[in-house]
């Protein structure tokens, strides 16, 4: 009964869209056209989102200070640890083969005359995620932002003495963001000469990959999550449901070409086109983006999210601990500095940057507790959840960057240590309090579980042969 009634919805839907599709083509000369601006979807493409679309106050202001910052009269930051999303990148080699997929099936089958039938295929397989120039002033333009917000931290003394310290994953994207976000330092910020250039030992990034690409190395969530298509289930049931069989429809119809030449998988290359077009071309009015409306925009970012959520967030409890390694990490270097500093000396290293990719900021802050709302993402509740914290795009965007910043403070003669967290240049209130800032001892024992309990090789290694999928994650 519930499939016939799936069923006869999604044919009366379909008989609606055709009527719609009809009276558009009389209206165009029995030509389809349809102009979508990217840039109304660009809040909708997830993981493949444009920096600059999340904070466009940047757009505005590129000198922009969160006002929630403390205030640098009483508290003075003594270290800063930031783990950094590359920038802007080529699809990858997988993406590009199933580009070219959906372009050689429009070709083949699509009988509408658009722009998109004469479109040229551009992409090969030579980019494969590759940093795209768009990508190199991502984090140029970044760096020179949080050298300029925290100015003591970023000073020329502590470059050339060697204090600050740049790790990277392995992946080529990840290397070259480190490079750029470096050039950005040395020739914009500290305008260092070549000659002095010249005498520096520690300009090269330190690739990382059992910080930046901890998932790698974790038995447990590759063998369970990574190579285990049955736990990405809430992602293809969501596939095959109404929301996503409507979007289909849409998208067969508007290139005149049978419903069942078309997959979810191929619909979404398509989307993920337009993101690429606009992130890496700058080009608004691509003629992928003419097949989606804002509907189907958010329709296609709940796939995202699901995919997200059930493989480096809240789906299951491996994804999150097994970033543990990269939050012991941070606390070690934040705890070196106060120690550092509580005996007057300076911290060392003052800055940390590591650079890593969206499945490493996102299980970091999932372990932290971040973006959790009450009820799991799932394929049913796509409705229920259109309010839902957890936005991949909002949260982990190209060169999103998560920083924690250690503040020593002098309050009526009491001296504190202060913590604050930034996520993408804006304060992240705490979780466990909602405040802006807390007492690095207080963050401390909130997190005492985890910095205490949560041992990497013990969370990763695989159990016996007697539990099942369901009772081991």
């Amino acid at each position: 009964m519930i499939t016939f009634w799936r069923q006869s919805n999604q044919k009366g839907a379909t008989a609606a869209l055709l009527l719609y599709t009809a009276v558009r083509l009389c209206a165009a000369g029995n030509k389809p056209s349809f102009s979508v601006d990217a840039t109304i979807l660009a809040e909708y493409f997830g993981t493949k989102t444009r920096y600059e679309d999340v904070n466009k106050h940047l757009l505005i202001n590129p000198n922009y200070r969160d006002r929630s910052l403390l205030s640098d009269s009483t508290c003075t930051p003594v270290h800063l640890n930031a783990v950094i999303r590359h920038g802007t990148r080529y699809p990858t080699i997988k993406q590009i083969k199933k580009i070219q997929k959906i372009h050689k099936l429009i070709m083949k089958n699509s009988e509408a005359d658009t722009e998109l039938t004469k479109w040229q295929l551009w992409y090969n397989d030579s980019m494969d995620g590759q940093l795209v120039e768009k990508g190199i002033q991502d984090m140029k333009n970044l760096a020179l932002r949080l050298a300029t917000l925290f100015p003591s931290l970023f000073s020329k003394e502590n470059y050339v003495d060697c204090q600050v310290k740049v790790l990277t994953s392995s992946k080529h994207r990840c290397v070259e963001s480190a490079k750029a976000f470096i050039q950005g330092l040395e020739q914009e910020h500290f305008q260092l000469s070549t000659e002095e250039l010249k005498d520096l030992t520690c300009r090269d990034p330190l690739v990382k990959d059992d910080l930046m690409r901890f998932f790698d190395n974790c038995p447990k969530f590759v063998t369970y999550i990574e190579n285990n298509d049955t736990a990405m289930h809430e992602v293809e049931r969501f596939k095959e449901g109404p929301e996503m069989q409507k979007v289909l429809n849409k998208m067969a119809l508007k290139l005149n070409m049978p419903a069942s030449s078309l997959t979810a998988d191929l619909v979404q290359v398509a989307f993920f086109t337009c993101s690429y077009e606009l992130s890496i071309k700058d080009i608004p009015n691509s003629p992928w983006c003419s097949l989606f409306d804002v509907e189907d925009g958010e329709v296609l970012e709940y796939l995202n999210d699901l995919k997200q959520y059930w493989k480096r967030g809240y789906g299951y409890d491996i994804n999150s601990k097994s970033s543990c390694p990269l939050f012991h990490d941070i606390f070690r270097e934040l705890n070196k500095a106060l120690e550092k500093k509580q005996r007057s000396q300076s911290a060392s290293p003052a800055v940390v940057l590591q650079f890593g990719h969206a499945e490493t900021l996102q299980p970091l802050l999932s372990l932290m507790g971040f973006f959790q709302d009450e009820k799991p993402l799932r394929a049913d509740n796509f409705a229920e959840q259109k309010n839902r914290k957890f936005r991949s795009g909002q949260i982990v965007p190209y060169a999103s960057n998560v920083v924690f910043v250690l503040y020593r403070c002098d309050d009526q003669q009491e001296r504190t240590y202060k913590v604050q967290m930034l996520l993408n240049e804006k304060v992240l209130p705490f979780h466990h309090s909602g405040d802006m800032y807390t007492l690095y001892p207080d963050l401390r024992k909130y997190y005492y579980d985890i910095l205490h309990s949560c041992n990497f090789k013990q969370e990763c290694e695989l159990p016996s042969l007697n539990g099942t999928f369901g009772d081991e994650l």
